[in-house]
């Protein structure tokens, strides 16, 4: 895949240059979490005390309340609510949400208290959305508050006032699978983000080669039209030129230039002439073409003649015409990415076997190479997932990255395709891969 836009190695650069400090949480997200605990911890203290008259220090526990109130109301009225936070003033909130909510537990039972489950969650929601540094330092500082809480000197709320009291080693059992739960939905939470943040970069790159294509398309389309609208005056001119220069006296000036307008006139027509049948400069919203057609044109792009052999095998049903079919940049480029795959890694020749019915179009692209790795398989398709070593930087340095196969594959999916990988039985070695769309999802009208 090419990167070579100027605006394209802008734009990576900034948001490299951003990532460490741009976050993906917006304010008004912290916030609104943090009043939802805000109610539920007032909630929670006013019935424990009120309600079921259990003696708590109702004051202290309000005061630690009103703490988070006051951070809310700050943030609310300081920080505009869409903004997207800082990754240091996420993690500073988040940091503030573990304390507050240590201190309240720590005065209401510590870690007999059923509450403590809640500690899990803003690491939880750091791992998910802020950088790991970040995350390791929250997580060190929830377990380091968890150990706190097994030595509080306030007892659980009971009654009578002091009669239950949780033996030692269940404490530290408690506070032991804590901690695990802790680092288990972190590590899980950080898998799932990253996950997540690669298969959006990969969607990405798969928007701007499918926008490339499209833009390459409507220029060519733009060209195919100026070339058929400049014919008629170039004639025009060509035929004005050769009358003037016979009318001339032989070897004055006047007919050197009126011969020289002529040659110039043929040149700019032969010129116009390449780009209306130039197959890849044509318009895709109205062009039809045979599918053998557009198979070869797919191919045409990555195949430079070589040593290697590149195979066409369309087979159409007894006495029917040739499939028409839209030229569309996504099918294109989808695949002309699969038979490069397969020249690549081929030995001596690739074969693209196409056939259709009533109701679908198959195409299936066939190497001699050494076949798909098993190991991979089964994960073919996904972004990042490669056996190459990783690209270089310039014009190619998305090779090696894994993201072709997950191209090609999106693409062609989009475009109605169903895609299967797989390596040949039998006799016959190499990789193999098949396409097969919904006829009217490809025929012309």
């Amino acid at each position: 895949m090419q990167f070579a836009r100027p605006d394209q190695e802008i734009i990576a650069n900034a948001i490299a240059t951003n990532a460490p400090f741009v976050g993906r949480l917006r304010s008004r997200t912290l916030v609104g979490s943090r009043w939802l605990a805000l109610v539920g911890q007032m909630a929670t203290v006013l019935i424990v005390h009120f309600s079921l008259k259990f003696e708590l220090p109702l004051l202290l526990c309000i005061m630690a309340i009103g703490a988070n109130a006051a951070l809310n109301l700050l943030l609310s009225t300081a920080l505009p609510a869409g903004r997207l936070v800082r990754q240091w003033e996420a993690a500073a909130q988040l940091t503030f949400d573990v304390l507050q909510l240590t201190f309240l537990l720590f005065l209401t039972g510590g870690i007999a208290n059923p509450f403590c489950l809640l500690l899990i969650a803003p690491a939880t929601i750091s791992a998910a959305t802020l950088r790991p540094r970040w995350t390791i330092g929250l997580i060190a500082l929830t377990l380091v508050c968890v150990a706190a809480l097994t030595m509080t000197p306030f007892p659980l709320p009971w009654t009578p006032v002091g009669g239950f009291e949780l033996p030692s080693v269940y404490r530290f059992a408690v506070a032991t699978a804590i901690g695990i739960g802790l680092l288990f939905t972190a590590g899980y939470a950080w898998r799932v983000s990253v996950e997540e943040g690669r298969l959006a970069d990969a969607l990405i790159a798969t928007q701007e080669v499918l926008a490339r294509e499209q833009r390459l398309a409507a220029l060519g389309g733009l060209a195919a039209a100026a070339a058929h609208e400049l014919g008629t005056p170039l004639a025009t001119i060509q035929v004005t030129a050769k009358e003037l220069a016979r009318s001339l006296p032989a070897g004055s000036l006047d007919q050197e230039d009126a011969q020289l307008v002529l040659s110039q006139a043929q040149r700019c027509r032969e010129i116009l002439r390449k780009l209306s049948t130039n197959r890849e400069l044509s318009d895709p919203s109205v062009e039809r073409l045979p599918l053998g057609q557009l198979l070869e044109e797919a191919a045409a792009r990555h195949f430079d003649g070589g040593p290697k052999a590149l195979l066409f095998d369309i087979r159409r049903p007894e006495g029917a015409p040739d499939l028409m079919v839209i030229r569309q940049p996504a099918v294109l480029y989808g695949l002309g990415n699969l038979i490069e795959n397969a020249l690549e890694f081929s030995s001596q020749a690739v074969t693209i076997f196409a056939s259709w019915d009533i109701s679908y179009v198959h195409v299936t692209i066939s190497d001699d190479g050494p076949g798909f790795d098993e190991s991979v398989l089964e994960r073919l398709g996904e972004p990042y997932l490669t056996t190459r070593a990783a690209g270089t930087s310039g014009s190619r340095q998305k090779e090696g990255l894994g993201l072709g196969f997950f191209i090609a594959k999106t693409l062609l999916e989009r475009s109605g395709a169903k895609l299967s990988f797989g390596n040949q039985t039998g006799a016959s070695r190499g990789a193999q891969v098949k396409a097969v769309w919904p006829r009217r999802a490809l025929e012309a009208a």
